[in-house]
C-alpha cells in the first residue's frame, strides 16, 4: 500500500481498531436511544391521551394553517434578504468611498445585533404589524450576513479574471455581472443556503411576538389541560417537520450545484481567462 501526501494508509489492525471503535460508537448511541424512549415510556408520553388532540380536525387546521405562516414569512424574507445582501455587498465592494462606509456599517451594525430584539424593537417601538416585524427582522440580519457572504465570494474570485476582463475594456458593471458573479456563485450556493436554513429556524421566534407560526400552534396544542398537556407529542410531530424542511433546502442546493456543473456555459464562465477570450458585449480587439 502507499502513503498519502497527509497520513499512511492503515493496515489491517488498523482498519479491525476502527470498526471494533464504530461498533462501540454505534451501541453506544443506541443505548442513548433506548434509555430516552424508555424514559418516554416511563412518564406516559406515549398515551393515547396525550396524543387524541392530533386525531381531531381542529388541531390539524391548526397545525397546517401555522405551517402555511411560517413558510410565507420564511419565503418574504428569503427573497428580501437575498435583495437586500446583493444590494449591501455592492455598496461594499464600490469604488465610491462614502458609498461603502455607509454599506459596511450596516452591514456591521445588523450583523452584530440580535435578531430578536431587531424584532421585539419594530414590533413594539414601531408598532408594526407580527408579520412585518418578523419578516424586517429576519431580513435585516440575514441580508447582512448574505451582503458579507457574497462579497467574500466576489473576492474569492482568482485576481486575474476581472484583471483580464479590464484589459478587455469592459465596464465595472460588466466585470461583475459577466465574470465575477457567475464564479462567484458557486462558491457562494453552500453557504446561501445554510443561511437561509437558519433563516427558517428563525421564524419560530415569531411566537414571541403571537404571530401564528408552527411553532405558536404547538405551543397552543401542548398547553391544553384537557389532555395532560402534550409538550413532548407535539414535539415528536413539529421536529421531524422542522428538519425535513432544512433537509429539503439542503437537497435543493445539492440539485442547484449539480445542474450548474453540468451547464456547459456555467462551465465555460467559470473556466480560466484566456488572452483570445471575447466576453458578451464586447466587440474583438
Amino acid at each position: 500500500m502507499t502513503g498519502t501526501a497527509l497520513y499512511d494508509v492503515p493496515g489491517p489492525r488498523t482498519r479491525s481498531r476502527h470498526r471494533l471503535y464504530g461498533v462501540v460508537a454505534t451501541l453506544a448511541i443506541l443505548a442513548v436511544l433506548a434509555w430516552a424512549v424508555y424514559l418516554l415510556i416511563d412518564t406516559g408520553q406515549f398515551s393515547a391521551r396525550k396524543w387524541t388532540p392530533f386525531e381531531y380536525q381542529g388541531i390539524q387546521e391548526l397545525l397546517l394553517r401555522g405551517l402555511g405562516n411560517t413558510l410565507k414569512a420564511f419565503a418574504i424574507a428569503a427573497v428580501l434578504s437575498l435583495a437586500l445582501g446583493a444590494v449591501l455587498a455592492a455598496g461594499r465592494l464600490s469604488w465610491h468611498r462614502p458609498v461603502r462606509w455607509v454599506c459596511t456599517l450596516l452591514v456591521e451594525f445588523f450583523r452584530a445585533m440580535p435578531v430578536l430584539v431587531m424584532i421585539f424593537f419594530i414590533y413594539v417601538a414601531l408598532r408594526a404589524e407580527p408579520l412585518t416585524a418578523l419578516v424586517v427582522g429576519l431580513t435585516l440580519y440575514n441580508g447582512s450576513v448574505l451582503a458579507e457572504v457574497f462579497r467574500t465570494g466576489v473576492h474569492a474570485v482568482e485576481r486575474g479574471q476581472h484583471e483580464a476582463a479590464y484589459a478587455l475594456g469592459m465596464r465595472k458593471t460588466q466585470v461583475m455581472t459577466h465574470v465575477l458573479v457567475p464564479q462567484a456563485v458557486r462558491a457562494m450556493l453552500p453557504t446561501i443556503i445554510s443561511q437561509l436554513v437558519v433563516a427558517l429556524k428563525d421564524t419560530s421566534l415569531g411566537f414571541l411576538i403571537t404571530y401564528e407560526e408552527f411553532l405558536h400552534a404547538g405551543r397552543l396544542i401542548a398547553s391544553n389541560l384537557d389532555y395532560d398537556l402534550p409538550f413532548i407529542p407535539v414535539v415528536l410531530v413539529i421536529s421531524p417537520i422542522y428538519i425535513g424542511m432544512c433537509m429539503l433546502l439542503s437537497w435543493f442546493a445539492h440539485w442547484i450545484g449539480r445542474r450548474q456543473r453540468r451547464n456547459p456555459k456555467v462551465e465555460g464562465e467559470v473556466g480560466a481567462a484566456e488572452p483570445g477570450n471575447l466576453m458578451p458585449g464586447n466587440p474583438p480587439l
